[in-house]
């Protein structure tokens, strides 16, 4: 009889840690632009390369969440929605905690090497503005305010405005139940309906609450922002130009789902 032996790691010698996380290129992207060099710069890009890596991942299970909740009651999926909307939820308290590494950082520690970042600002995050255009919060004005993208990002974003968002996916949840979801008063009408018989429409009220719960996390990381930058630089104008904590706070109103939450004064 024959043995069929699987080499892992060493044995095997065709991936190792380090090749399979492409760690050489990873760990040699943090290039400092002060100098001399400040000490606290490394952590400030470290902790913006981690902000995207986890943009990243956030895209990757908002849209397979999209498109488990698309398929509705009939396409089977509905609880793997739910299932990663529970993961985003997870990363987004991590998004909220690594402001408190970053603010470790002194202001005059900041001061040191800040001037070296314009014309560079968080404001030019596509990944995040992506998550903001797919979550329900498309902003078209953001890609003409904004000359400094690519080819590339414009037609990023230019994707993420021409399709459905995680709103567009719910709606067709209630459709696929028999609620009614033509205008806001019907999906008002649909969602006083499913919270006053969360027997029936356990589902519809789960991924609901799902959704709610993204929103409000999103606005809590963008309130630990704002007093952050606050903290950080005061009043200051932002490195790209924008007023800093003055637009930072502008944008603490926005909602992704307001009949969610207006729902609540309803029931």
């Amino acid at each position: 009889m024959s043995e069929t032996f699987v080499s892992f790691g060493e044995q095997g010698a065709q991936l190792t840690y380090g090749s399979y996380l492409r760690l050489p290129q990873l760990l040699d992207s943090q290039h400092l632009e002060s100098d001399p060099p400040a000490h606290d710069e490394l952590l400030f890009i470290t902790i913006h390369q981690v902000y995207e890596l986890w943009f990243k991942q956030l895209l990757h299970e908002v849209e397979a969440a999209r498109d488990a909740m698309a398929g509705g009651l009939e396409g089977g999926r509905l609880w793997w929605a739910q299932h990663l909307l529970g993961r985003v939820h997870v990363i987004e308290r991590v998004l909220v905690q690594q402001v408190d590494v970053l603010e470790t950082m002194t202001p005059q520690d900041f001061l040191e090497f800040r001037q070296r970042l314009a014309p560079a600002s968080g404001f030019q995050s596509v990944q995040f503005r992506e998550l903001e255009f797919l979550s329900g919060a498309k902003d078209p004005s953001y890609v003409r305010r904004f000359k400094g993208l690519t080819e590339a990002e414009q037609d990023r974003l230019a994707g993420r405005l021409a399709e459905p968002t995680l709103w567009d996916a719910f709606l067709d949840v209630l459709r696929s139940f028999g609620l009614p979801a033509g205008s806001d008063e019907e999906v008002s009408a649909s969602l006083r309906t499913a919270a006053h018989d969360r027997t029936q429409y356990a589902v519809v009220w789960a991924l609901a609450e799902a959704l709610l719960q993204h929103d409000e996390l999103a606005a809590g990381w963008r309130a630990r922002h704002v007093v952050m930058v606050e903290r950080m630089i005061g009043a200051k104008s932002g490195t790209g130009g924008s007023s800093g904590a003055g637009y930072l706070r502008s944008r603490l109103p926005l909602q992704y789902y307001p009949l969610l939450w207006e729902l609540r004064s309803e029931l």
